[in-house]
């Protein structure tokens, strides 16, 4: 039978989602555990790779197992044998036809981003960090140039296995949570505040989204023309943009399926980052 599994995880002190040789990955972690539960070996196949640091709200998984248990016996049996920073949230039994990452017709993330002129403390790991103020009109008038169907070689990280770099972004959506100037206590001419980035696309190449993030604050900080943004695109060299972006404020978000398939689309894990 084939299962699908949803999973939580903060990145932190993992190596990315890909199984490596060191085994300090989160499908390493995912796989040894499972495997202890079903009391016998159990391969994953995730619906989008993470690197090292990047958190996952709702990655999904599937697996092919001959153990038939109740969901929620998958749920808690798995999560006694994870470490704290990772939990099983769902689990479903799904149809062969099901693959999490084939059937996936879209996925969702979103980037946390703290402005202060102090770097992060509690949330350290958990957001990425500017010290200049951000102009959140400028960032959205450059996001409008990469909305639609595009060659992203200019976001692709050099070892991005990707067939193609021929991408669809669908909605990018910005906006600041914190308090007005007004109000808020400016330290150094820095109003502290936190920036969300959620972007939707038909799929990512690797590191896209923080070689966006990465020209979006430059952007931002008034370093370039929000115009620069399609110069990026239009050169389809990665040299022509921004260094990659810090991977401490990137949540997956989760992949996106055909309702048919009647899996949750989210978890508890959304809430506090809603």
């Amino acid at each position: 039978m084939r299962m699908a599994l949803g999973l939580s995880y903060n990145g932190q002190a993992y190596s990315g989602w890909q199984s490596q040789p060191g085994g300090n990955t989160v499908q390493d972690h995912l796989e040894a555990a499972l495997a202890r539960f079903a009391t016998q070996p159990v391969h994953t196949l995730c619906a989008g790779r993470t690197d090292a640091g990047v958190h996952g709200l709702m990655q999904v998984v599937h697996f092919d197992t001959l153990v038939e248990r109740e969901p929620f016996s998958w749920v808690r049996g798995t999560n006694t044998f994870l470490p704290p920073g990772i939990a099983v949230q769902w689990a479903q039994a799904v149809p062969d036809s099901f693959h999490a990452r084939a059937s996936a017709t879209g996925r969702r993330y979103a980037y946390v981003l703290l402005q202060s002129s102090v770097r992060p403390s509690v949330e350290a790991g958990r957001v990425g960090w500017v010290f200049r103020p951000l102009d959140g009109a400028a960032m959205q008038q450059a996001a409008q140039h990469l909305l639609g169907e595009h060659d992203f070689t200019s976001f692709r990280a050099s070892s991005c296995q990707a067939h193609t770099p021929v991408k669809t972004l669908r909605r990018i959506d910005i906006s600041r949570r914190g308090l007005d100037s007004d109000s808020a206590h400016e330290l150094h001419g820095v109003v502290p505040c936190y920036w969300r980035f959620e972007f939707e696309g038909s799929a990512f190449l690797h590191h896209m989204i923080r070689n966006i993030m990465g020209c979006l604050v430059m952007v931002g900080q008034g370093l370039k023309p929000p115009r620069w943004m399609d110069e990026v695109l239009q050169a389809r060299s990665r040299d022509a943009a921004a260094p990659t972006f810090s991977p401490d404020g990137l949540y997956f978000l989760g992949p996106q399926y055909d309702p048919a398939w009647g899996l949750p689309t989210r978890t508890a894990a959304y809430d506090w980052l809603q």
